[in-house]
């Protein structure tokens, strides 16, 4: 405490307080980290080295004369001397000279100056002194409804929030009356809990004192509602307020965006455009994510040339918002344009970018982005290295993606998250390492989530490893026990296992718990009308002509080699019904719209709510080829981009280089190495994991061959990838099992041949 002022200040609060001394019989202890006192002739050590920041020439003067009249005696300083130092101090956050200066007033009595006080109350606050700024509230008159609001709005800002909603019932308690201060602190700190409660009884008040159509009520009230996912309830609030600022549209719009409603927040826009409202760069920022959120290309090029109009072209943040946007909805090369202008490109700006790719499957884009960023000096954070284990992921790089986890742990001392252990359990299950990915997840500093054991169950689908997904069934259950997604999932691995008892428990449990299959459903856009599908569905007016088009399509394909595989089908299926039930999946019902209702070669986006199955993916790569479509399929999981006859991410030529390794040149995607076998055979999951079919049909001839002399580096091979995807898909189909055993060139003999015969 300050002896002889009569201030209590906890022990805790001060790092130590030095020895007392006394002068002219006058007792004082001050700060540690203020190595003199001011009494008398000493010097203030913050007037000795300044290092309070002022905005203005005014309280310059007021330091100066200050300066000189502590020299000679700090005693002729006024009320208002005091007063101004204090202003000075709370706009430059300079709180170690505010305590040299509370230090001063205590010792000259004026420790409980209300205004002085008040001050300081507010310095305390603004530099999260919040323990300070409490003790001496706590001896000081309260009728100041200022220095209430001053003390609720720090607790509001840095916690404990709960604190500020007990001060502004103690507020009431004192009979005073809020203002359009008050609430909107108290109501983010209810924002900060989400407390609906607390926040509904502050509204009720709000109503009662007359601050309902207050701008700055009505956005605090919108926010804490939007925190607390009550929309409609924000929306009332919004309605209310007669006269609209930005700040309250920009909440509203908030509101909406946070809350899963992108297509309420594009109308709104439009609302507050046609209200004739300037947007800020908070405005455009909301609306562009939102358009991402949905893919909404059209709406986002809009907002980008509203950015335009409004003179935010050179804006950092809403470019950063755009290339995101871009990303999003599938306009890679235009959000790399958009990022190739940015002035600064801040950290986000890059992890935009490099997401984007990752999504796409521009895997060696996204990680030579990363290197340029590493080069200019850019820091990655935890995001950066999303994206970047997301690329290796997606691309299947399983010894870069190792390489840069560890990176990023041991030379970038970030801690790993659920998000890159997912990524780490997904690029090993896809790549087979199922053990390893399992070994992972026991090893992870943090608990995994059911992204992580989701990951895993995938891996097990695509391996046919049934103890394993079990397992991670069993651990989905604890985490989602009403996911029906990951129940279907072991069904299908029971089904591909030929274990249709399995199948039989699974369905059963999925029963006795209620629990229903999520119903699929795509959509696509046509002449800015959203048109939706189900599996089977025969609702729409253009009905018979989609499904005449299906079936024209269906049949090209199959001329081309297509065979449905209904390997998941119930086993008490007859053929056809099984083939019936496959060809009528919700995506392929969009596409033969979107071939219908556009013109010939008009690029098709389709999106789906679950992921695309592994047949539909091998029905599409058919279709682009055999209509002259690109073909851009969304779902769950990422963009599949569909093109000249392969998913356009991946698409690319083997050559064989020798005896000990294949590499694969891409266009877009620079080269993958993969070791050759030593024994003459290669890993089937190497290759399904990896690389498109008709890549991997090059690979076993590259194998059979065993032509060095033949295949090496410029010599290129042309054969028909497509009628050579087909032979090895219908020799997979005829009984290999995809289950991480090899394929010997034995195997392939006179299957696949460069002519396409």
């Amino acid at each position: 405490m300050l002896l002889g002022a009569g201030i209590s200040l906890p022990r805790a609060s001060c790092r130590s307080l030095q020895s007392s001394r006394s002068v002219n019989g006058v007792i004082g202890i001050i700060f540690n980290n203020s190595p003199s006192l001011p009494l008398n002739q000493a010097l203030l050590h913050s007037f000795v080295t300044p290092v309070i920041t002022v905005d203005n020439s005014d309280n310059t003067n007021i330091f100066s004369s200050s300066r000189a009249n502590l020299w000679k005696n700090p005693a002729c300083l006024s009320l208002a001397d005091y007063a101004s130092l204090l202003r000075s101090c709370v706009s430059g956050r300079a709180v170690e000279p505010g305590k040299q200066i509370h230090a001063q007033l205590c010792l000259s009595g004026q420790g409980f100056n209300l205004g002085l006080a008040t001050k300081l109350v507010d310095l305390y606050c603004n530099c999260n002194a919040l323990v300070y700024a409490h003790h001496l509230f706590d001896k000081i008159p309260k009728g100041n409804l200022f220095l209430w609001n001053v003390l609720i709005r720090g607790y509001a800002w840095d916690g404990p929030y709960e604190v500020a909603i007990s001060l502004y019932q103690k507020l009431l308690d004192y009979g005073l009356a809020p203002d359009n201060f008050t609430y909107p602190f108290v109501l983010k700190a209810c924002s900060a809990l989400s407390a609906i409660k607390e926040g509904k009884d502050i509204h009720d008040h709000v109503i009662r004192t007359g601050w309902g159509d207050d701008v700055f009520v009505g956005a605090a009230l919108i926010d804490m509602y939007a925190k607390c996912g009550c929309v409609e309830s924000a929306r009332e609030v919004f309605e209310k307020v007669v006269k609209r600022d930005v700040v309250l549209w920009n909440s509203m719009l908030a509101a909406y965006a946070q809350n899963g409603h992108p297509e309420d927040a594009l109308s709104l826009c439009s609302q507050m455009a046609i209200a004739s409202e300037r947007p800020t760069v908070a405005t455009l920022v909301t609306v562009i994510s939102a358009s991402a959120g949905i893919a909404a290309l059209p709406h986002g090029k809009e907002i980008h040339g509203l950015s335009w109009r409004h003179g935010f072209s050179s804006q950092d943040k809403v470019k950063t918002a755009l290339v995101d946007m871009y990303a999003k909805c599938g306009s890679v090369r235009a959000a790399r344009r958009l990022f190739e202008t940015m002035h600064e490109k801040r950290v986000v700006s890059w992890n935009a970018m490099i997401t984007g790719y990752a999504m796409h499957g521009y895997a060696v884009d996204a990680l030579d982005l990363f290197e340029d960023m590493r080069r200019q000096a850019y820091q990655p954070d935890h995001i950066t290295f999303v994206g970047v284990l997301s690329a290796c992921r997606h691309g299947r790089l399983l010894d870069k993606g190792w390489k840069y986890f560890n990176e990023m742990i041991e030379e970038y001392l970030i801690d790993p998250t659920v998000q890159h252990y997912t990524c780490m359990v997904d690029l090993l299950g896809h790549t087979g390492r199922l053990k390893e990915a399992q070994n992972l997840i026991m090893e992870m500093k943090v608990m995994p989530d059911s992204a992580v054991w989701g990951s895993l169950l995938n891996a097990c689908k695509v391996h046919g490893n049934v103890e394993l997904g079990e397992l991670a069934l069993e651990k989905l259950i604890e985490l989602e026990p009403d996911d029906a997604g990951n129940y279907v999932i072991l069904s299908n691995i029971y089904a591909q296992a030929g274990q249709w008892d399995g199948v039989a428990r699974v369905r059963r449990l999925m029963t006795e718990k209620g629990i229903k299959k999520s119903i699929a459903s795509s959509w696509i856009k046509v002449k800015n009308d959203v048109h939706a599908f189900l599996t089977g569905d025969t609702s729409h007016p253009m009905c018979d002509a989609i499904y005449a088009e299906l079936e024209r399509v269906t049949g090209l394909v199959n001329e081309e080699g297509y065979v449905p595989a209904t390997g998941t089908v119930f086993h008490d299926v007859e053929d056809d019904e099984k083939t019936g039930m496959v060809c009528s999946h919700s995506e392929r019902l969009a596409i033969a719209f979107g071939l219908i209702s556009t013109q010939p070669g008009a690029k098709l986006l389709i999106t789906k709510n679950i992921r695309v199955c592994e047949d539909c993916h091998v029905f599409i790569k058919f279709v682009s080829t055999v209509t002259q479509r690109e073909i851009t399929i969304r779902d769950v999981n990422r963009y599949h981009h569909f093109q000249d006859e392969c998913d356009s991410n991946t698409a690319g030529s083997f050559e064989y280089q020798g005896a000990n390794s294949i590499d694969l040149a891409t266009s877009n995607q620079g080269t993958f190495r993969t070791p050759m076998p030593s024994a003459g055979s290669i890993p089937f999951w190497m290759l399904t994991a990896q690389f498109p079919l008709p890549t991997i049909c090059m690979i076993c001839y590259l194998i059979i061959r065993k032509d060095s002399s033949k295949c090496l580096g410029d010599q290129n091979l042309s054969f028909s990838n497509l009628k050579s995807w087909t032979i090895f898909e219908r020799f997979v189909r005829s009984g290999f099992p995809m289950s991480g055993r090899s394929i010997h060139p034995a195997h392939l003999s006179g299957l696949v041949d460069p002519s396409g015969n």
